[in-house]
């Protein structure tokens, strides 16, 4: 995180501390570095430019209109998997050429709106969807191109409910069910099957699984050319790993040195769907110690934010890097580490005011004394924090904030007590069975 880090003690995300950040926006918060978002999107498309990729980013990972807004304008592509989505990436100036529309369980009507959005890609996860694409193409008298997604049944390594490319999963279809599916839409006039969609799933830490996708992919493509379908894409969607510990994972251009040769020279157009590896590192979670408090022989560190804020350490068991925003010269971490060999740490339990027993960060952490008052830094929540909160409890959701040099702007207010009633307040007849 070469834009988020530690200067005299004090942390900063680009020119600004977070302490001036929270000052003015209060907190919990979520705090994003604009150079970290576009530094980590342009080396991706440097790392595979052998290939002229296209990069779709990954919506569901970040959201927020104004991030999206500035990944367009920087020649991004995107990845969605829902009609909302697609209303975003419009609302941010997308090139419609550029996106691809996944998702296992597409409706009539987002469908047809995609269609009539120009989505340059379709990636289709069954016989059944391929039909209702193609009927739907048809009444609206378009024809559309699609991918199809196959489980390779290759194993990235990761936590159950993120590793989706095993025969075991609700995506996709199997391997070898491939050929049949290309076979009965050959000649429709409605939907080009061109392509083919891999996704392994998220955060896997080794090369190799992605390597064996592209080997397994180009071996299908020109299984399927020899049939006479014309394949003009293989997607190999995202799910890179990312660094939550620091050297936890290849970087980018290890990837890139896996999978490349692979595609070189087969005339593909290669697809990547990356989210996390562009938007985690670049952005945090900031919250403000509300209480110690002790419980036998634990000690708790209760924050301000909670699991509605971030829920990935408690669904995914999911590492965070949390440290103080202010720090003395010998306890500032060169590196996110698990276990910091620093003098004056204490161990506690880093958790939230949600009233579940699940609503922590951390456990048996080893961190700096902390009291009342003093701020902490969750890092590595750009990507699957604030996309993926609620208003459990009735808690509003959080203020975004996007920091690009000495400037920051508010993306998203913070939602007040009224916001959360707004969808609940009618008017009119909205009863049946009631005269």
């Amino acid at each position: 995180m070469d834009r988020i880090g530690y200067e005299d003690g004090t942390l900063r995300v680009e020119g600004l501390s977070v302490g001036e950040l929270a000052g003015k926006f209060g907190t919990p918060l979520f705090i994003y570095s604009k150079k970290e978002l576009l530094s980590r999107l342009e080396r991706m498309k440097q790392a595979f430019s052998a290939v002229g990729p296209t990069i779709c980013f990954a919506v569901k990972s970040l959201s927020n209109i104004h991030i999206l807004t500035d990944l367009a304008a920087a020649g991004c592509g995107f990845d969605i998997v829902s009609g909302g989505e697609l209303y975003r990436v419009r609302e941010a100036g997308a090139d419609m050429r550029s996106v691809v529309y996944a998702g296992v369980g597409k409706t009539d009507r987002e469908l047809s709106e995609a269609i009539g959005a120009g989505v340059g890609l379709f990636n289709v996860e069954s016989e059944e969807e391929l039909a209702v694409l193609e009927t739907i193409a048809q009444e609206r008298g378009a024809r559309v191109e699609a991918a199809l997604r196959i489980n390779p049944d290759i194993d990235p390594g990761t936590h159950d409910f993120i590793s989706t490319g095993k025969k075991e999963t609700k995506f996709g279809i199997d391997i070898d069910r491939a050929f049949a599916v290309f076979d009965a839409v050959k000649n429709s006039p409605s939907v080009h099957l061109c392509g083919i969609h891999f996704y392994l799933g998220s955060g896997g830490h080794s090369a190799e699984p992605y390597a064996e996708a592209a080997r397994t992919g180009v071996d299908l493509v020109c299984r399927l050319r020899s049939r006479g379908h014309e394949l003009r894409y293989l997607d190999l969607g995202g799910g890179f790993g990312n660094d939550y510990l620091s050297g936890e994972s290849p970087a980018i251009e290890e990837y890139a040195s896996a999978i490349v040769p692979h595609i070189k020279g087969t005339g593909l157009r290669l697809i990547l769907e990356p989210g996390k590896s562009i938007a985690a590192n670049s952005g945090i979670l900031v919250g403000r110690v509300l209480f110690r408090k002790q419980g036998g022989s634990k000690t708790f560190i209760i924050l301000d934010a909670g699991m509605n804020d971030l829920i990935r350490p408690p669904l995914y068991g999911a590492f965070h890097f949390i440290w103080p925003a202010e720090a003395a010269e010998d306890q500032i971490p060169l590196r996110m580490e698990e276990r910091m060999d620093l003098p004056g740490l204490e161990k506690v339990d880093v958790v939230g005011p949600i009233c579940e027993s699940s609503d922590f960060f951390a456990k048996e952490r080893y961190l700096p004394h902390l009291e009342r008052g003093d701020l902490l830094a969750i890092f590595s929540a750009g990507a699957y924090g604030s996309a993926m909160s609620s208003n459990y409890n009735s808690r509003g959701l959080l203020p975004e904030v996007l920091v690009d040099g000495n400037e920051a702007v508010l993306i998203r207010r913070r939602q007040d007590y009224e916001d959360l009633l707004g969808l609940e307040r009618l008017s009119g007849n909205n009863c049946i069975g009631k005269n």
